[in-house]
């Protein structure tokens, strides 16, 4: 299987904007929703939201509603990700990664786009 994420606008596909999930990060997700016994309809929502020390955050979210007629869908490895197209301004050609070492356990966001980022790499600036 193709570790590379596809991504839909609606039924459209699309190659200009990519959003690229680890192989570490999709076990993490698989993991978590099967932990919280989420419906198998399940989509992780990728949000940029104002705050944090360097102005915008991530913010990441599980929802069983449908994505609204705008966002684009990514799927890989059998996980569903949605990002609306505003917050993909922000995060266009970001890789979502996991770590669980001994310098702390969460999601990571390697974005490109962010020209400052906080110490503790929650919030950035574009």
């Amino acid at each position: 299987m193709s570790s590379e994420m596809k991504s839909t606008v609606t039924s459209e596909v699309r190659t200009d904007t990519k959003l690229t999930v680890t192989p570490k990060a999709i076990l993490e997700i698989k993991r978590l929703l099967q932990a919280e016994q989420a419906n198998s309809q399940s989509i992780l929502r990728v949000m940029v939201v104002g705050g944090g020390c360097s102005g915008m955050s991530y913010k990441l979210e599980f929802e069983s509603k449908p994505p609204a007629e705008k966002d684009l869908l990514f799927e890989q490895d059998g996980v569903k990700v949605v990002v609306d197209p505003k917050a993909l301004l922000f995060i266009a050609g970001t890789e979502l990664d996991f770590s669980d070492g001994l310098s702390g356990t969460g999601f990571l966001f390697k974005n490109p786009n962010a020209k400052k980022t906080c110490g503790c790499g929650t919030s950035f600036s574009a």
